[in-house]
């Protein structure tokens, strides 16, 4: 870990924190909620001693980087944005991308904004979904899963902050790590967070150190920029009207665990398997289902994932 090293760049307005390693074809990872470069760690090792410089920034909002206080500043395109310019300022013209949950959706909007800054994409967890013109996606998933679903929770300002601190920060980092019930996450506003049973023991793949790693940082920072996302989501839907209809044209890779939320939404399955994310995403290669495996696959099973990246860069 300490050959990784650390920098901050100015991009877009705001400074980025970001880590990288080695040398060779620039790959970047993009991490999601409630996440930081670090869940990248393994694979930045690994890639670069395979021939790679592995870079993973904290995302506006997280860690050590930049976190402007409205939520409108949080859109697609902003972080995008932030993206585009961190690569101009590494001088890498196109990357190998790889993205994970929150990461993922980004990744899946600069391979359909900026496809000439990309070479290849392998994506994680959350599958590529054309935006719907008829309906903002928060009011699709409160008509889905009801006004309980831990997205719908997100959106007001505050509200879900002041819950997250009555929970110590270690243990709430422990419950989204180390979830394994694929069902909808619902968490009544009479219970919260705080109401939630005590996780169980950490499993072998997460260790006591990373998640104090991750309770100092998100105790500094606070959950409000990774909150952000989520009450950008409307907003993002509508300046993104002007891309309504295009699909990604670069080469895909997609892996997701068999119990992963997202994956268990109802339809997921049917739209990766029976040829609706290959209609929408033409140059898709490879679906990888892990069996056995929740949300933060590139963590709990981090030699498999970075076999999988390795195995479809290396084609390039």
């Amino acid at each position: 870990m300490e050959k990784i090293e650390h920098t901050t760049i100015s991009t877009n307005g705001i400074n980025l924190h970001v880590a990288s390693i080695g040398s060779g074809p620039a790959i970047l990872f993009l991490h999601g909620f409630p996440d930081l470069w670090y869940s990248w760690r393994r694979q930045l090792l690994s890639l670069a001693d395979l021939g790679y410089r592995a870079i993973a920034p904290d995302l506006r909002g997280y860690g050590d980087s930049d976190s402007p206080p409205s939520h409108e500043s949080y859109t697609v395109l902003h972080v995008v944005g932030d993206l585009v310019g961190l690569l101009d300022s590494l001088g890498v013209d196109r990357v190998f991308l790889v993205g994970h949950d929150w990461g993922a959706i980004v990744a899946w909007w600069m391979c359909m904004i900026r496809p000439d800054r990309v070479k290849a994409l392998v994506n994680t967890s959350v599958v590529f979904n054309p935006r719907n013109p008829s309906v903002k996606p928060v009011d699709a998933f409160k008509a889905l899963f009801g006004e309980d679903y831990y997205i719908c929770r997100f959106q007001e300002p505050g509200e879900i902050e002041e819950d997250f601190a009555q929970v110590d920060t270690k243990k709430l980092i422990n419950r989204f790590f180390t979830s394994r019930n694929p069902r909808p996450p619902c968490i009544p506003k009479s219970l919260g967070f705080r109401g939630l049973p005590d996780p169980p023991a950490l499993p072998a793949w997460l260790t006591e150190e990373d998640v104090s790693f991750y309770a100092e940082k998100f105790s500094q920072k606070g959950f409000t920029g990774g909150l952000n996302y989520y009450r950008a989501m409307n907003l993002s839907w509508e300046l993104t009207a002007p891309w309504a209809g295009l699909q990604i044209k670069v080469p895909v890779k997609f892996i997701v665990g068999d119990l992963d939320i997202t994956y268990n939404i109802p339809g997921t399955k049917e739209y990766i398997h029976e040829g609706g994310l290959k209609k929408h995403v033409p140059f898709l290669q490879e679906v990888v289902v892990m069996e056995g495996v929740g949300h933060f696959l590139q963590q709990e099973k981090p030699d498999e994932v970075t076999d999988h990246i390795y195995s479809f860069f290396s084609k390039f």
